[in-house]
């Protein structure tokens, strides 16, 4: 693999970004996202990175401000009944589509009844199922019709939404992706998205000008959207770099004005050089290993138990991190919503040295040690944070006697080789959460959520506790409920937790308006240029 430049080469090689950035175009924000979309469907992204760009193409009911606060979007306000079961939302006027047809209700029920089509295998589609009868109907119960979810258009201008429970985080739900509307003549019109661009439709602040694969994504700005006025920014071009230290070293050269990583090797150099544009906040995130539990040997809950017992997390967090990642011992990141104590694995207080041995006495117990070495296959998306996270673990694996081979291929292949079934014995993974509250970590270990639990966990327990959960109004019940499904992951360790992530960006001290927020939102219509 080739090697990373050293930040004094970086540095020799570029203006200054305080000088460079007069080369740029005013009118013009240059950002950086981590690969290639797979789409620009709500229906079918995944990706942090095809967040990004979805936020900036379509605006949903509500959306997150830069701050990470729900703020009304193509919704002006909404009322709750009583009981919490039937939310209307009460549309602006001079929403538009970007051909300039009104945004109505109706288009809403519509891409809201395409994302929970069982047709569709839409990833997303369990996370609208606090909406009347979706569940049911993405999972192609008997009887179940599209026509049946729980949404209805009484006016162009009134959506009215009934919900199987009363659900408290639902308006982070509907700020998210999966419900965002999209535009019904269009949608599924075939072909390539490259081919497309000529006649794409969206309702957000920017629309879609040039999409060209492993080069760049430009938008411009919408003049229908409702506030196009308020939306400094002209051009938005998204760049797909995996690397971060060629992002970083672009940053540096006045090339881009924001990026989504870091180098971690280089972090402490560029905070040197750059000072407070180097910008580390927390986030809603856990970086994992992905076991297959449907296969052997990893379906050994021993074994997996003493491949997290080998993991170094202190050592990865701040040797390799930089100190900008926390270890982690559980799957839900620190400052969740609507939660309390974390579940946490047992053996976080112990020294390493104990781990070892531990991890040792349990590799032999299923069947490894001396002269059996247990060979893994371990797959990774390629940057070079992650390349250095999965060298260190192959090593401290090593010492249990563990035989580790390396798969790298970049984010689309990777991510579509899980999503697709694709064979494999253990995987890194990670997961920011799509809203502050632990049911968005732990729906992605039910059993009957192919599209993520792509490790392919089974626990009836835990399924019956996430269903008991969905039915609890009281938050506090609720939590607790939670509280223990999570420890059965604890204790499974389907999915080993690594490290709890932190958002990482270099901001331009051109740019104003950036806010850190756990969530990693940052929509280029809240951003400008300072004079």
């Amino acid at each position: 693999m080739p090697g990373i430049r050293s930040l004094s080469f970086v540095l020799t090689i570029g203006l200054v970004l305080a000088t460079a950035g007069a080369a740029l175009a005013q009118g013009v924000l240059h950002r950086s996202h981590d690969g290639d979309p797979g789409s620009l469907d709500p229906l079918r992204t995944t990706s942090v990175a095809e967040a990004h760009l979805l936020r900036d193409l379509y605006e949903g009911l509500v959306i997150h401000t830069m701050k990470g606060e729900i703020a009304p979007g193509v919704a002006e306000s909404w009322t709750t009944s009583e009981d919490g079961l039937v939310w209307r939302f009460m549309l602006r006027r001079d929403a538009r589509w970007s051909n300039g047809e009104p945004v109505t209700a109706s288009d809403f029920v519509f891409s809201l009844r395409r994302m929970v089509d069982p047709r569709s295998g839409a990833p997303y589609a369990t996370l609208l199922d606090p909406i009347l009868n979706a569940e049911r109907i993405h999972k192609a119960a008997e009887g179940a019709r599209v026509e049946d979810l729980g949404v209805s258009a009484p006016e162009p201008g009134l959506l009215e939404i009934r919900l199987e429970r009363p659900t408290p985080h639902l308006l982070e739900l509907l700020a998210h992706q999966a419900a965002l509307p999209v535009h019904p003549a269009t949608a599924d019109r075939p072909g390539r998205l490259a081919a497309r661009v000529a006649d794409w439709v969206s309702n957000g602040p920017y629309v879609l000008k040039e999409f060209v694969p492993s080069s760049h994504i430009r938008l411009d700005r919408n003049p229908a959207f409702h506030s196009a006025a308020e939306v400094r920014i002209e051009t938005v071009i998204s760049y797909p770099i995996a690397d971060a230290a060629v992002a970083a070293r672009r940053f540096v050269a006045g090339e881009l004005h924001l990026t989504t990583d870091i180098p971690t090797d280089q972090i402490a150099a560029l905070r040197g050089r750059l000072g407070a544009q180097v910008r580390v906040s927390p986030a809603l995130g856990t970086y994992f290993l992905l076991l297959n539990t449907a296969k052997a040997p990893f379906s050994d809950a021993r074994l997996r138990r003493a491949l997290s017992l080998a993991i170094d997390r202190e050592f990865i967090a701040e040797r390799v991190w930089a100190g900008t990642m926390l270890p982690a011992y559980g799957v839900i990141p620190p400052h969740i919503g609507n939660y309390g104590e974390r579940a946490e694995l047992d053996f976080k207080a112990a020294s390493p040295l104990e781990r070892e041995d531990e991890a040792k006495r349990l590799m032999a117990a299923a069947g490894y040690g001396a002269g059996v070495p247990l060979r893994i296959e371990l797959r990774y998306n390629r940057n070079d944070n992650n390349r250095r996270t999965i060298a260190a673990i192959a090593e401290q694996w090593a010492a249990i006697g563990v035989e580790t081979s390396l798969i790298e291929t970049d984010s689309a292949a990777h991510f579509a080789h899980l999503r697709e079934g694709g064979d494999f014995d253990v995987a890194r993974y990670g997961w920011i959460g799509d809203y502050s509250d632990p049911q968005t970590f732990l729906f992605l270990f039910r059993s009957d959520n192919t599209a993520f639990n792509v490790g392919r966990y089974a626990d009836p327990q835990f399924d019956a506790l996430l269903g008991l959960a969905a039915g609890e109004a009281d938050l506090a019940r609720r939590a607790a409920i939670l509280r223990e499904a999570d420890s059965l992951i604890v204790r499974d360790q389907p999915w080993i937790p690594v490290l709890h992530y932190s958002h990482k960006n270099l901001v331009s001290n051109r740019l104003a308006g950036f806010a850190p927020n756990p969530q990693g939102a940052i929509p280029s219509r809240f951003l400008s240029f300072r004079p």
